[in-house]
């Protein structure tokens, strides 16, 4: 199992919506690379910490887990979506995407400012400067402190 951070707007999608709805496909995300993690390292069971951002406080507000992988993003094709490529075809897609469950709603969080307090940009790629990818990796050892830190007991 491996750990990762997904990063969305909450007023676009947040944890109230995926709480609601109990699965999502995480669709729209635009970055090879975001999406190469999503096509080639994330494996059904791994867990998802569910980041808001472009908001106040950004910050960590809950916990996902890879349901399904290897789907087509859907939006890709759809002309009246503003994540339509008119280069993807449903021969040969471009953007791949996941299946996402709803975990846990740990509101209020961790907010950026906490996660600068506890970790450092080699911890945690979320803090690197620069760094504007909407998914990344978290490796095991800052990922087990996020969840102590989150309260979250049972895995």
């Amino acid at each position: 199992m491996a750990y990762w951070l997904m990063k969305s707007e909450p007023d676009v999608f947040g944890i109230a919506d995926l709480a609601r709805e109990g699965t999502t496909i995480w669709d729209g995300v635009r970055n090879y690379q975001a999406r190469n993690y999503m096509r080639d390292e994330m494996r059904v069971g791994d867990r998802v910490f569910f980041y808001h951002s472009n908001t106040r406080p950004p910050g960590i507000v809950g916990l996902m887990t890879v349901i399904e992988t290897g789907i087509n993003d859907p939006t890709q094709f759809d002309p009246s979506s503003d994540y339509y490529d008119p280069k993807a075809t449903p021969e040969q897609p471009i953007w791949q995407t996941v299946r996402l469950e709803f975990g846990q709603d740990c509101r209020p969080g961790l907010t950026l400012d906490q996660l600068r307090e506890q970790f450092t940009a080699d911890d945690l790629l979320i803090l690197r400067r620069g760094n504007r990818l909407s998914i990344v990796p978290v490796a095991d050892l800052p990922a087990e402190r996020l969840l102590t830190l989150l309260g979250v007991t049972d895995l």
